[in-house]
């Protein structure tokens, strides 16, 4: 598939954020702020069955902090943890905040990205294409 999967977790880059974000998933879990993160890592570092997952994609993939992606994509409406598709120099809305942070199990989400992955290659004129 053309273009690139693009996952924003709901969390800054950097060291100061990195041990926060580990130990306040460690002592309050139902509070963490990011849901993508709290499904795909670990105490330990990326789940292996979302690694394998990500590698065998037909599909580039990037991941971001939010901090991260507001530099380099500046869209003032965006909204995390969520996923885009950017494909010809555009970027597209694959997976919503609400729809991400509805997900309890990495099967789950492992199984919406590839629902929408499969909408979006059929019907990518029914797609938000933010500007």
């Amino acid at each position: 598939m053309d273009g690139k999967l693009i996952f924003i977790y709901n969390a800054d880059s950097g060291i100061i954020s990195s041990v926060s974000d580990y130990f306040h998933k460690i002592v309050k879990p139902d509070t963490y702020q990011c849901n993508l993160c709290a499904l795909t890592y670990g105490n330990l570092g990326m789940k292996t069955q979302w690694k394998d997952f990500i590698e065998n994609l037909e599909i580039s993939v990037e991941f971001f902090h939010k901090d991260e992606f507001k530099s380099k994509y500046p869209w003032e409406k965006a909204k995390f943890p969520s996923a885009y598709i950017f494909k010809d120099s555009e970027l597209y809305l694959l997976i919503a905040q609400k729809d991400m942070n509805q997900l309890h199990t990495l099967d789950e989400l492992i199984n919406l990205v590839n629902e929408k992955l499969k909408e979006f290659k059929d019907k990518q004129d029914d797609y938000c294409l933010l500007k």
